[in-house]
């Protein structure tokens, strides 16, 4: 009676690991990436194991992509040095990895502006609507969906970004 319970319990486990949802995230277990450097300019981002490029992505920028960022839907991308401080699984952007900005003196500039400095500056996927067009996002970074998907995997909170002109 117990080895047919038991049984039994195997089949009912197995029968509810099989109808899960499978993982929708891929896994990454390469090198750690170290940092991420971003030229705009040249719309290149190169994921970083210390000074080795694991990977280089080319990207869309902000409508008005030229400068820093001064305040916020200013169309500009920031340039300096940030960390990936979060992550949304439902971004309406596919997948999204948040940048640390604003700092404190961007804040202030922003105010001496008389405007708000903003602060959700991402690297994120690309709707369907805008593959293909160049520098379409408000100040964000945007790749191809299976681009994020990949770095989102790579990329752990707290890794720095450095955004250069």
């Amino acid at each position: 009676m117990k080895s047919l319970r038991s049984v039994l319990m195997l089949a009912i486990m197995a029968l509810l690991v099989s109808c899960t949802e499978p993982t929708r995230f891929l896994t990454y277990d390469g090198p750690e990436v170290t940092s991420l450097v971003v030229f705009k300019g040249r719309r290149q981002m190169l994921v970083m194991h210390d000074n080795d490029v694991l990977q280089t992505l080319n990207f869309e920028l902000g409508f008005a992509p030229d400068g820093p960022k001064q305040y916020e839907r200013d169309g500009r991308t920031p340039e300096g040095t940030y960390r990936i401080n979060r992550r949304n699984p439902n971004s309406q952007y596919h997948l999204s990895l948040g940048i640390s900005y604003p700092n404190v003196n961007q804040v202030a500039a922003a105010a001496a502006l008389g405007r708000d400095a903003g602060g959700e500056i991402f690297i994120h996927g690309t709707p369907r609507r805008n593959e293909g067009q160049d520098d379409w996002t408000v100040g964000c970074i945007a790749i191809t969906n299976d681009e994020i998907e990949q770095l989102y995997a790579m990329v752990k909170d707290g890794t720095p970004i450095f955004i250069l002109p």
